[in-house]
């Protein structure tokens, strides 16, 4: 069986001390393939070096809507621009988006937000999007987008939206991916989500180091090995066998962000 987690953050300080054994974890959970998301562009030097590593990862570029207020100036476009031109790991613009759930600055979030759509459009790479406490104006300015612009391809990521928020965003054309919160008892509209989309938009993911799955969630750090029990849950909720779930995913992943897995067993680590 094999999975892809489509987006980690194993640059996080929490990863350090340990990340061979981490990663050893992973390789024997399934995992043959990661997508390392970014916060800001400042990570991308040591994001390289964690693909240069582990030659299972490919990464993003682009900046959080979080850190907008204090990150994104004049320059910023640019900058993201010409990193994800400089290096060919380079799968996705992200992770980008809106967040009204911690912060207000709704005017910046929004330019900085199609600003990174515009530049993922101009280098035909899917867009990582971040959304909390903004479907509905996420999906109005999308719509406005394609209609200025043209579509953009992309996935809703660490997704936890009601099953008419997640319409929106499928009949926008994305992809649609779930994490660990997907097994939590209450993430009741999260679940009914997970069973809606298509077979052929669908993904998993951990956004670790956050969001550890059952039966892990006691536990302060979230792995990307973790990430077999987030497609166990899926699997069950879609009532299909888990083999068959890894096997879409994988195929989705693939198809999204461009990857070709390597028919050579990873290299082992000592």
């Amino acid at each position: 069986m094999q999975l892809i987690d489509t987006h980690v953050h194993i640059n996080f300080d929490a990863f350090q001390p340990d990340l061979d054994a981490i990663a050893r974890r992973w390789r024997e959970a399934g995992v043959v393939h990661l997508v390392h998301s970014c916060v800001e562009p400042d990570e991308f030097a040591g994001i390289q070096k964690l693909a240069d590593r582990f030659p299972e990862l490919s990464f993003a570029v682009g900046l959080h809507p979080l850190d907008v207020e204090e990150k994104w100036t004049a320059d910023s476009s640019q900058q993201i621009l010409t990193l994800a031109q400089s290096d060919q790991r380079v799968v996705a613009i992200g992770e980008t988006g809106l967040d009204f759930f911690k912060a207000a600055n709704r005017e910046q979030q929004f330019q900085a937000f199609e600003a990174q759509l515009a530049i993922a459009q101009s280098l035909d790479l899917p867009v990582i999007i971040h959304c909390r406490d903004a479907a509905k104006p996420m999906a109005e300015l999308l719509q406005r987008f394609w209609q200025k612009n043209g579509s953009v391809k992309g996935v809703m990521h660490c997704w936890g939206g009601t099953p008419d928020e997640t319409q929106w965003f499928l009949d926008l054309g994305f992809y649609i991916s779930f994490s660990g919160t997907v097994t939590f008892k209450k993430a009741l509209q999260i679940q009914e989500s997970a069973k809606m989309v298509p077979g052929d938009r669908l993904l998993i993911e951990t956004d670790c180091p956050f969001l550890a799955p059952v039966p892990k969630r006691g536990e302060k750090r979230n792995e990307p090995s973790y990430v077999q029990y987030t497609a166990q849950q899926v699997a069950q909720l879609r009532e299909i066998p888990l083999e068959q779930l890894a096997n879409q995913t994988t195929e989705n992943a693939c198809r999204l962000f461009g990857l070709k897995l390597p028919k050579l067993a990873l290299p082992s680590l000592k």
